[in-house]
């Protein structure tokens, strides 16, 4: 039965003591005996203060609006090239995506953001924005 209460856990098969595998282990490469990290609660772990947590949740979220932003705006052009928009559109969709970036830009100001800020580094991969 799955998710039971188990009196023998942590006990080895004779009903002894389990074997401490990691110490085990240090032992045979030589290394000083292994102790278990000690955890520490998480508010001593982390300084956690309103305007960080702020800050970071606008961060995130600014970042994924960005993205979807420069998205849209790379999809309008690549429908402006096929010429498949009146004039009319092209217009419109030009005021949108110029009264969105003044919008960005008014919420980076806000929270204290630059547009690097917006810029996660994905490691390897590199970063999630373009920097053109």
């Amino acid at each position: 039965m799955t998710g039971a209460y188990d009196p023998g856990a942590g006990r080895g098969a004779a009903g002894g003591p389990a074997r401490d595998e990691a110490a085990e282990l240090a032992a045979a490469l030589g290394e000083p005996s292994w102790q278990a990290p000690r955890v520490t609660p998480l508010d001593r772990r982390l300084a956690v203060d309103r305007d960080s947590v702020e800050r970071g949740l606008a961060s995130l979220v600014l970042t994924v609006i960005e993205l979807l932003r420069q998205l849209m705006e790379r999809q309008a052009l690549r429908r402006v090239d096929l010429g498949d928009l009146t004039e009319e559109q092209v217009e419109r969709i030009g005021m949108t995506l110029m009264a969105l970036e003044e919008q960005m830009a008014g919420l980076r100001e806000y929270f204290g953001l630059a547009p690097e800020d917006l810029n996660l580094d994905l490691g390897p991969l590199g970063p999630l924005l373009p920097t053109d």
